[in-house]
């Protein structure tokens, strides 16, 4: 065998080596994590780096809304990172129309898109415009768009198209495996709830019973004009069953108690609660979310809720404002909530010690391990932004 053939070969085998060890490495983190965004970022890095691509983004769509949204990037241009109104999945995006149309499928619509987002755009595109899409699809069912680009466009070999289809089929696996993994734990969630609520039913009806007999022994005792020594022990018996009751039903309420968006998205509870506020107020209030199907964590979606709904409370008791703008951001890598109004605001640096509400809403951002900021401009106004970041939750 002449030494250039061999050469080929020795360089095709360790090429070939190279990818299977990277497809095993990806499934084995997509078999491995339950955390989708961790395993979505995993796949994106060790795929640009075996393509020797620079940058890279998942599109999903949501089993709840049709909407696709931004589940993972990877060295977003400046152009796109710093604006997520520009990766808002429910603006116009020619590989999701694509793929939502069912025509992104073979190598003449993978191999080459031009990418609308950038469309226009000349400063911070880092000289990207083409990337490859690949759909994810588990059966008949779409699932989302992996994008993988380089700023020095160049054509994907068949066999470069392979390996992504099959990193594809990878994520589309994992992607369905993290949902149900989600469904198991809601269902867990939801008998938990269930059991809480007998548990909770039991211990009040017997406290009561207990507490109700006592007292109709004092009563009784009473009534016989038996020694009030007697009465008096009934009835503080009473007294503490009474006490041990209302701790319990504390105890028991508190892990009881409900998320607050009723099964709805985090904008959608938003998007109501403000109109209703609206409503109740007479103050103009006007709500916008960017990449607003991105499923959130529930304690994050419930934080987040909670501190809208303090922050408007506080707007309709003390900043007598004529309008009110309440913005959700959502990447994946943090969701930021920002609630602003034209009031008459107050000196941020000295709050008053029974203002409760902001403290709240700053216990409820540091818990996630995200801040809240308060600024109100001596023009007047007030900007109050929580922000959480998601990668770690």
């Amino acid at each position: 065998m002449p030494d250039s053939v061999q050469s080929g070969t020795t360089r095709d085998l360790k090429w070939l080596n190279h990818e299977l060890s990277v497809l095993n490495a990806i499934a084995r983190e997509l078999n491995r994590s339950v955390d989708l965004g961790e395993a979505l970022r995993f796949t994106l890095s060790r795929v640009a780096e075996l393509l020797g691509l620079d940058t890279g983004w998942i599109w999903l769509i949501g089993e709840s809304s049709p909407e696709p949204y931004l589940a993972a990037t990877l060295n977003l241009p400046p152009a796109l990172a710093n604006d997520p109104r520009r990766m808002d999945g429910s603006g116009y995006c020619y590989c999701l129309y694509t793929y939502k149309k069912g025509d992104l499928e073979g190598a003449a619509n993978v191999n080459v898109l031009t990418c609308s987002r950038l469309s226009g755009l000349v400063d911070g595109t880092g000289g990207l415009q083409y990337h490859a899409s690949i759909p994810l699809y588990a059966g008949e069912k779409k699932l989302g768009v992996m994008n993988v680009a380089a700023p020095e466009w160049r054509g994907l070999s068949p066999e470069d198209l392979q390996l992504l289809y099959t990193v594809g089929d990878l994520l589309s696996i994992a992607v369905e495996r993290a949902r149900l993994f989600a469904r198991s734990a809601e269902i867990g969630a939801i008998e938990e709830r269930n059991r809480l609520a007998r548990e909770l039913h039991d211990t009040l009806a017997q406290g009561l019973t207990a507490t109700a007999l006592q007292l109709e022994s004092a009563d009784a005792l009473l009534e016989a004009d038996s020694p009030p020594d007697k009465a008096r022990q009934r009835l503080r018996r009473a007294l503490s069953l009474t006490q041990t009751n209302l701790e319990e039903a504390r105890r028991s309420v508190l892990d009881l108690r409900a998320a607050p968006l009723e099964g709805r998205s985090l904008s959608e509870a938003l998007k109501t609660l403000v109109g209703r506020w609206e409503s109740e107020t007479g103050v103009s209030a006007n709500y916008k979310a960017v990449n607003p199907a991105r499923p959130l964590p529930s304690r994050v979606e419930a934080a987040l809720y909670r501190i809208c709904g303090e922050a408007l409370n506080n707007i309709a008791r003390h900043a007598e404002a004529k309008r009110v703008s309440i913005r959700l951001v959502s990447t994946p890598d943090q969701v930021r909530l920002t609630v602003e109004d034209d009031g008459r605001g107050f000196d941020a640096t000295a709050v008053p010690p029974d203002r409760h509400g902001l403290a709240g809403m700053r216990e409820r951002a540091a818990l996630l391990g995200g801040v809240l900021e308060v600024e109100s401009p001596a023009g007047g106004g007030v900007r109050i932004t929580a922000t959480v970041p998601l990668e770690r939750l």
